[in-house]
């Protein structure tokens, strides 16, 4: 099969198309035809040596995947409600970039109706992340007040939607003012340029001066501290991504008065039964909401597969509003 390799740790150029052997799915796992390959932020620090791929994972790059079950475990697939044809997305832990990829039945979801391939496969990282850390770690709640760091992220364009869908007042932060109307534009309440305005001092004049309920935050760094100083009474802050860096220093006299809880988790490495929990909940709970047109993907660009580093080059220029994805047809 062909697949992308990284060949060695750098710019976006190292990206090169290759071959590889087929992969075998084992127990519980399906082998899926490719047809698209979701381009996420951990494909870029993987590429530049900063992300471990974990162990008894492909070194391809890659975490989510869309096309056609050709194979794989068919007792783990009849329990599971698949069979052979069937047309799913997948989060993976790597081999994504790839014309086969094997997933753990597990981790596959059907592809909403009405949706292409290349819009499937802008779905499961991301919504996978959301879910996990949104509803299940931050303990999102209707009514309450929710904001994205980042909204213009891939990321950051799912946590809209789907807490404003679940009934939360949302918040965003983009760096343009374009970014924000494309915030606001996706079901934002608010928006808050953070090259021109201080977040934490909006964010407490949008909520009337009680602070923010849930924050999801990609940046850390310096941001803790301003996120302690907007968050609510009994308020959670939730760190998915480092890119401000790994230090904070924060008031936790603050923390402490407020009953504040900082939190943060990485997805890739947690068991396969944690992550085909959150499947499940997304396809009880999310799957409708897309089916039915409240919940939209939002893809930015598309790139052949074996343009995956003009691909990667986009997202670290930032300018992209939503997913990018590679094709293989």
């Amino acid at each position: 099969m062909k697949a992308i390799e990284i060949r060695q740790y750098g710019a976006p150029e190292v990206l090169v198309e290759g071959e590889r052997p087929d992969p075998v799915p084992g127990p519980g796992e399906v082998l899926i035809r490719v047809a698209a390959s979701g381009v996420n932020r951990p494909d870029v620090l993987q590429r530049m040596g900063h992300y471990p791929v974990p162990p008894g994972a492909s070194d391809i790059p890659g975490l989510e995947v869309a096309g056609e079950i050709i194979g794989g475990d068919e007792q783990a697939m009849a329990a599971a409600g698949f069979k052979k044809g069937d047309r799913v997305c997948a989060l993976v832990a790597g081999g994504g970039y790839a014309q086969l990829c094997v997933a753990p039945v597990g981790q596959c979801l059907p592809v909403p109706k009405g949706l292409s391939d290349i819009e499937a496969a802008s779905l499961p990282e991301t919504f996978f992340t959301v879910w996990s850390n949104v509803f299940d770690r931050g303990r999102l709640q209707a009514g309450e007040s929710f904001m994205v760091q980042g909204g213009t992220s891939g990321i950051g364009v799912t946590a809209i939607q789907m807490a404003k869908a679940m009934g939360a007042k949302v918040i965003a932060t983009a760096g343009s003012d374009d970014k924000c109307k494309a915030c606001l534009e996706l079901g934002a309440d608010h928006a808050i340029n953070y090259k021109t305005q201080d977040f934490a001092e909006k964010a407490k004049e949008f909520t009337g001066g009680k602070g923010v309920d849930v924050i999801l935050d990609m940046v850390a760094g310096s941001y803790v501290a301003r996120e302690v100083e907007c968050v609510a009474e009994d308020g959670r802050i939730v760190i998915i991504a480092v890119q401000g860096g790994t230090k904070s220093e924060f008031n936790a006299g603050l923390v402490l008065r407020r009953r504040i809880t900082i939190t943060g988790s990485t997805l890739r490495p947690r068991p396969i039964a944690f992550k085909a929990a959150i499947a499940d909940s997304l396809k009880a709970k999310v799957w409708p909401l897309i089916e039915n047109g409240k919940i939209k993907p939002i893809i930015h660009s598309t790139f052949p597969a074996a343009e995956a580093a003009k691909a990667h080059a986009l997202m670290e220029s930032n300018q992209h509003v939503g997913k990018i994805v590679l094709t293989w047809q």
